[in-house]
């Protein structure tokens, strides 16, 4: 076109003038598409949605005759239509999807209104889904988010007939090729938009949900949970109940500082951890649990922020993965049926990555990974005599006695309708590189103060409560009644606790003790001997009698060879052959004296455990 084309009104668009003029250049087909879409353009801008409705009517009533309506798609007609798209040859109204075809029938790609309204396009992969929207007897519209491989397939697509769109073997072909043209043709009028599948930092430096207006496109069974990391109520109605619980000595302030704590992981740079609140029930435990939701997320049960122990280490895994670096919150340790293998569980969350799997299509999917804090709670502590000392060494476990809050119904009320808002102040704070660095600070601080009682790991997770108390104690709460060193440092293991081999030794020692009866000479069974303070445990009963109480026989023996706690023969095997009964037999040779000087604790070696 020789001379720019005018801007048009608003309301010029809704009488024939600009029609015409497109009417105009109807003969010079590439001049007429030129004009279509500056047009077009110009009715977008000043917000006038029907343009493409409207051409069809003016060129219906005008060029019928003359074969004008092959130069134009035909758009969708939908009542109350979220976005007006170009479908080619089909027409798209609210009797449905058709087109004529060759043997002048009726292609039927769907009964019922469908078009695509966004195209989502994942932050961290880049892969690319669309959201769909469909309605049926008038009804209101629905969304759903798929994979293109969903929609573009046949056999994919028909798993959309589960939310209740009009979809099967009879017409899938027919709808996948209606969408993909749809798509085709509209590919730079659908908007765009990034999107996340999970909570938490993602890879372009954003914080979930508070930054960049990113939109979900993650598995159904998880929208709901992103939905509940939302503000409700007032700032000021939850700092003044909060403030109420700071006054106090209460382990749910652990619990409150671990939410916070939960953030800064990534930002320090350190280890996840696991705070775990134990203790009767009606002492306030699931409670502290959902005021540390309220941090971030809608306390509320019908929110589901909050989930219980009641599935799989799959499902722990996509709950981890999901939440990412805000903090997992898991109720009733009670309802785990084998609390030893759980163990493997414990490990998981702490290591932040899941398992490697293969892919369909060949290759590996993607490894979940997190970084974050886990709060749980249950009747009784997570580890045992026998768990092993990385288990014991990543768990922060608060005992419970007392009743952890005055007025639970008040607090409960309080937090139930003023939530969320902590949350965002605090990563607004730490979104600042200033604030960053006083992290780190106070971090390095307290993993000072702390010392070297606990073990590193224990330590850490200390440090990184404090420092993330401090931190909010700061920015939001302004009571200057932030947890100490002292209040923290009661509730990590010492050395000695985490230390397997210790553990181990004194399991045996205690068996020795109780079943002395089965050392004696013919008993029936007979274990071994004891001969002052050295004990000998026939081979098969010391790997027996260490799988019971969940220890791995041979490594405890190394660990008791280190310790200088264990007789050999002259060839240094750990197994001796000694007399029981008058015949010779393999045995764990095992000194149990007293010694003046305590073990020196391996830290986080977990040899002895299995």
């Amino acid at each position: 076109m020789n001379e720019p084309l005018r801007e048009y009104t608003k309301e010029e668009f809704n009488t024939e003038v600009p029609y015409e003029l497109l009417y105009s250049h109807r003969d010079d087909g590439f001049q007429y598409m030129q004009m279509f879409n500056d047009l077009s353009s110009n009715a977008e801008k000043v917000g006038f949605r029907r343009f493409g409705t409207m051409v069809k009517a003016y060129l219906d009533q005008h060029g019928e005759k003359k074969g004008i309506n092959s130069v134009v798609n035909n758009v969708t007609n939908f009542k109350d239509q979220p976005i007006e798209l170009y479908t080619g040859n089909w027409n798209a109204d609210d009797e449905g999807i058709t087109r004529r075809n060759d043997n002048q029938g009726l292609d039927i790609a769907c009964t019922h209104p469908i078009l695509p309204v966004q195209r989502l396009i994942n932050v961290e992969d880049g892969n690319v889904r669309l959201r769909i929207m469909y309605r049926r007897n008038f009804e209101r519209w629905e969304s759903v988010v798929a994979e293109k491989k969903t929609l573009f397939t046949a056999n994919g697509i028909k798993d959309l007939a589960n939310k209740d769109i009009s979809v099967s073997d009879k017409n899938a072909s027919y709808l996948v090729e209606y969408l993909q043209n749809i798509d085709d043709l509209n590919h730079n009028v659908i908007p765009r938009v990034q999107s996340v599948s999970h909570l938490g930092w993602t890879k372009n430096g954003l914080f979930c949900p508070y930054t960049g207006g990113l939109e979900f496109d993650g598995q159904d069974n998880f929208k709901m949970i992103f939905d509940s990391v939302h503000s409700e109520g007032k700032l000021e109605e939850w700092v003044k109940v909060v403030r109420k619980v700071r006054e106090t000595d209460s382990p749910a302030r652990i619990a409150l500082a671990a939410s916070f704590a939960s953030a800064i992981l990534k930002t320090i740079g350190k280890l996840n951890f696991i705070v775990h609140l134990w203790g009767g029930s009606e002492t306030g435990k699931t409670v502290a649990q959902l005021l540390a939701v309220s941090v971030w997320a809608d306390p509320n049960d019908d929110a589901s922020y909050m989930q219980t122990f009641n599935g799989t280490v799959v499902g722990l895994e996509q709950q981890a993965s999901f939440v990412n670096n805000l903090p997992l919150i898991l109720d009733e340790f009670q309802l785990v049926k084998d609390k030893k293998s759980f163990e493997q569980a414990v490990y998981m969350l702490c290591e932040g990555i899941g398992k490697t799997r293969g892919a369909k299509t060949g290759g590996l999917q993607n490894t979940p990974t997190w970084k974050n804090c886990t709060i749980t709670s249950g009747e009784s502590p997570i580890t045992h005599n026998a768990s092993g000392g990385g288990a014991v060494n990543r768990i922060i476990e608060v005992e419970c006695r007392e009743k952890l809050f005055k007025d639970v119904h008040g607090l409960l009320d309080a937090i139930r309708t003023n939530y969320g808002h902590a949350g965002r102040i605090f990563m607004g704070f730490l979104s600042v590189e200033e604030a960053r660095d006083k992290a780190k600070r106070y971090y390095n601080q307290f993993y000072q103060e702390l010392g070297t009682a606990s073990t590193e790991k224990q330590t850490m997770a200390g440090a990184a409560i404090l420092a993330a108390d401090a931190l909010a104690t700061e920015w939001i709460f302004c009571d200057g009644r932030a947890l100490t060193v002292k209040d923290i440092e009661k509730s990590l293991h010492s050395k000695e606790a985490v230390d397997v081999g210790v553990r181990g030794f004194e399991y045996i020692q205690d068996f020795c003790v109780s079943n002395q009866a089965k050392f004696e000479r013919d008993a029936d069974p007979c274990y071994g001997t004891i001969k002052g303070d050295e004990v000998r445990i026939i081979r098969a009963n010391f790997e027996k009698i260490c799988d019971e109480g969940g220890f791995n026989g041979k490594a405890l023996l190394s660990w008791l060879d280190q310790k200088g706690r264990l007789f050999k023969d002259n060839k240094g095997n750990l197994y001796k052959s000694s007399k029981v009964n008058g015949k010779s037999v393999r045995c764990a040779c095992i000194d149990l004296a007293e010694k003046q000087t305590e073990f020196e604790p391996v830290g986080d070696v977990e040899l002895p455990f299995k």
